[in-house]
């Protein structure tokens, strides 16, 4: 993986994850987690992803280094 793919996987995990983060702290997945115990689906989603997509973006250029 290329430096530049790596570098724009790594903004795009952060972004998910400030997404995710807000739909985390929404009035929606309040309620959700009264109800279900659980926040949002949505909100889980764009958390996994972006997580998994700094630490591939984080991967990639760690590996690109050597």
């Amino acid at each position: 993986m290329n430096n530049i793919a790596s570098l724009a996987l790594l903004l795009l995990g952060l972004v998910l994850l400030g997404l995710g983060w807000d739909a985390y702290t929404s009035v929606s997945s309040d309620v959700s987690r009264v109800f279900n115990g659980a926040p949002t689906d949505r909100a889980l989603m764009l958390l996994i992803g972006g997580g998994l997509a700094a630490v591939f973006g984080l991967g990639g250029l760690k590996r690109s280094r050597k």
